[in-house]
């Protein structure tokens, strides 16, 4: 379990989460919300009519700088004013919502399930995560009442050399199989015997909803509690549901009690709801143990390589290149299929009703073309440290955000946690082969948000997307500034490029007749190019000396609406109203790094190369920030006290003050939430880095490169007899991968000498045991091919 991270004064004191369904809306927020969106359309049109008015008609052009200084400075206070009005219409969609929506009985739900039992297997990807965050996410995810599923672990780590991390996670599933044994045993028995007449009525179903109730009280009691996370899991998982068992056998005790009986379906249903809970399959699986699977390092060509082995069978067969999965309609490997796919972070926790109303609504008559259903994830309460907590606040804005553009039909995948239906992924699916192998993409990995781009070819191919207007699921928020900082330029990276694909969304909903509204429009292409705008926006205005007559008191005015309901919503989210201050410096020293998110998308654009996925760091301790990110706050505090000397010579007071409100705001986000003791750690780390310069080690064999050019030939070794038998000797001299060593050529594939207990081994995570002998057999067919 990791050290406890030290509180910091100003922390989240938060101890219960949000509730689940938000209390509807009341008429005076309604009509305030109405307010002002209307007042900032006025005040915006204003301020174009008298810049207009009064910079051109009744000063004239000016001169060309003068003109191209106001039109400049026009568009950038257009742009963030549309931004923030965008912000006012879903927020106002939020409220519709909350006004709409009624939380379906849990008896409609349990009888909805009588007949109608999709199976769903939950995808967990996970790239060195800590083991107590992955087991609080599966087990999440293995308590979710839901009568037919299976959690899967996707393992990312590299599998040579195995790691104790590694290790540890391949024995986490079977540690959890036998975790839910007893509750699962139990609660079958007790099912088959109702359903079979032997039981003896509502007396025994109290008893087992109270042993169920007392087990999981247990379990909560020794959940070994380190930090706000672990205290979430244990109160709003494990005890929650353990509170509701205890109420279910109150209600049922009271009606003994009463002499009052229950229809035998609702009966059957209850039962049905204990043995549900425990009776999930959890099991992982490593794409990089077979060679014939991507091994792409990002996060959906691993949950693509498990997705499109869905519901096929194979053969597993040593190969020179290492263990293949081979398609054969009678193979020994199963991969079962489902209709629900859900995808799950391994830093996210689910509360337990979460796919029973979510698979609910896909049974919906309306929803027979619902592709994906989510909750957007709210941040954990309690954070430890003001970054965290201030992060966390920008993510329970985002969820009101989220909720307000499904209002208008522009909901976007958010890959945290979704349920999806594997036949809209089918739809979308794109096959190529590589290396003679299949590989099967359904999650766009062309950029580094893919569930956006994912989104989009739903759309394209007619499929709809919802945020189900409850908080369901809950993410891990980075602590410190080095891993937010990662976090962040990952967001900030392909909304660009995937730009053009909305479109495209348009043309194929046109010609299928629907036609969506321009708020829908507006909002996706904010969505998806907003951070490139504003950041770029920011920039100049904080670089170039406007004149102070362009600042007018009408844009200004524009913006209060904006601001005074964020902070409303920051109240109501349980922050405080004052954090709307510190979120705009939090803004400001995440500038660069929305900068630099936005540079990656343009320079893929130009190169066509991909950039590499980089994961969040979920570690103990702190990420340290690079050097780029450490300087370029103090940089901005530099240039900003500059800029206010400057406009204070100068006489451009408007400008003046928008300078001292950034060098205060920024040097306040550079002491709160980075830490001055952090960022000279940062600084002093980043300038050696630099410096230093790893030299690459000069082979022995290999010959000093010296000023005269000359040629070195290297002759190849000679191949092993097994790469001749499988690619053929022509393709093994040059049309494979190779590796110098020592001035010749070696190929990069797993000798076919593994002895068979190794073989065993890989496909045993995967395989039942029949599977290892077909693979040991299959190996020696190709050891003794001479």
């Amino acid at each position: 379990m990791a050290a406890t991270r030290r509180r910091q004064w100003g922390a989240d004191r938060r101890t219960d989460p949000l509730a689940p369904v938000a209390a509807p809306a009341g008429d005076s927020l309604i009509t305030l919300g109405r307010l002002g969106i209307v007042f900032t359309v006025l005040a915006w049109a204003g301020y174009i009519v008298v810049t207009v008015v009064s910079q051109f008609v009744n000063r004239g052009l000016g001169g060309m700088r003068f003109t191209s200084e106001t039109v400049v400075y026009v568009v950038i206070m257009s742009l963030l004013t549309m931004s923030s009005l965008l912000y006012l219409v879903a927020r106002q969609g939020a409220l519709y919502r909350t006004r709409a929506h009624r939380r379906v009985p849990r008896a409609a739900i349990d009888e909805a399930f009588d007949d109608y039992r999709p199976p769903m297997t939950v995808l967990v990807p996970s790239y060195r995560e800590e083991l107590p965050t992955i087991r609080m996410t599966l087990l999440s995810a293995a308590l979710q009442e839901y009568p037919d599923l299976r959690v899967v672990l996707l393992l990312d780590d590299p599998p040579h050399p195995q790691t104790e991390s590694l290790a540890a996670a391949r024995l986490l599933p079977a540690q959890l199989n036998e975790w839910l044994r007893e509750p699962r045993v139990r609660f079958d028995l007790a099912l088959h015997r109702f359903e079979a007449g032997s039981a003896t009525g509502l007396a025994e179903l109290v008893e087992e909803y109270r042993w169920a109730a007392d087990w999981l009280a247990d379990r909560a009691d020794q959940e070994s509690i380190e930090d706000h996370v672990d205290r979430f899991f244990a109160e709003q998982v494990l005890r929650a549901l353990a509170d509701e068992f205890a109420g279910i056998a109150e209600a049922l005790s009271s009606a003994v009690a009463e002499g009052a009986t229950l229809p035998p379906d609702r009966i059957r249903q209850l039962y049905r709801r204990l043995a549900w809970t425990f009776r999930a399959e959890v099991t992982c699986f490593e794409r990089k143990l077979f060679a014939s699977l991507s091994h792409e390092a990002n996060k959906a060509m691993n949950l693509n390589s498990y997705i499109g082995l869905m519901g096929r069978s194979f053969e597993p067969r040593e190969t020179p290149e290492g263990l293949v999965l081979v398609p054969s309609p009678s193979g020994s490997t199963v991969v079962p299929d489902a209709e629900f796919v859900l995808t799950l972070d391994a830093d996210s926790i689910l509360l337990p009703e979460y796919c029973l109303r979510l698979v609910y609504l896909f049974g919906q008559p309306d929803n027979h073309r619902l592709a994906v259903a989510q909750t957007p994830y709210s941040a954990f309460p309690g954070s430890a440290t003001r970054m965290e907590r201030l992060a966390g606040a920008s993510t329970d804005l985002q969820h009101i955000v989220h909720q307000g553009m499904s209002y208008h039909d522009a909901t976007f995948w958010v890959g945290a946690n979704a349920v999806i239906r594997k036949r809209a992924l089918d739809d979308i699916v794109e096959i190529e082969h590589q290396g003679g192998h299949e590989v099967r993409r359904y999650v766009q990995d062309r950029t580094v948000i893919e569930d956006t781009e994912s989104s989009l070819d739903l759309a394209i191919h007619g499929w709809r997307l919802i945020n189900y207007p409850e908080r369901l699921s809950y993410s891990a928020t980075p602590p410190d500034f080095g891993s937010l900082a990662i976090q962040r330029r990952r967001w900030a990276n392909g909304g660009l490029l995937i730009l053009p694909k909305l479109w495209r969304t348009g043309r194929e909903r046109a010609q299928r007749g629907e036609h969506g509204s321009a708020v829908q429009t507006w909002l996706r292409i904010n969505y998806m190019a907003s951070t490139c705008w504003s950041s770029i926006g920011l920039v100049l205005l904080l670089v170039y000396p406007f004149d102070s007559k362009l600042l007018s008191p009408l844009i200004v005015l524009a913006a209060m609406p904006y601001f005074l309901a964020m902070s409303g919503d920051l109240k109501r989210c349980g922050y405080k109203r004052t954090d709307i201050l510190r979120i705009y410096g939090f803004n400001l020293i995440l500038l660069p790094v929305n900068l630099a998110g936005v540079v990656k998308s343009l320079q893929q654009a130009v190169t066509g190369k991909k950039i590499p996925f980089a994961r969040t760091p979920k570690v103990a301790n702190r990420t340290a920030t690079s050097l780029l990110f450490a300087v370029s706050p103090l940089l901005i505090i530099a240039y900003s006290l500059y800029t206010v000397w400057r406009d204070k010579q100068t006489g451009n007071w408007g400008n003046a003050a928008f300078a001292t409100v950034n060098a205060v705001a920024a040097t306040y986000a550079v002491v709160a939430f980075m830490g001055v003791r952090n960022l000279l750690v940062d600084l002093w780390l980043g300038f050696i880095e630099f410096l230093y310069v790893t030299e690459k080690p000069r082979n022995a064999a290999q010959p000093v490169q010296r000023r005269q050019r000359r040629t070195v030939v290297k002759e190849p070794t000679p191949m092993a007899w097994q790469d001749v038998l499988y690619r053929g000797a022509p393709a093994t001299a040059s049309g494979t991968h190779h590796a110098e060593v020592g001035g010749s050529f070696r190929v990069l594939a797993v000798p076919p000498s593994a002895p068979p207990e190794h073989n065993r081994r890989l496909t045993d995570r995967f395989t039942p045991a029949s599977t290892s002998n077909a693979a040991d057999d299959d190996a020696a067919v190709v050891r003794g091919a001479s």
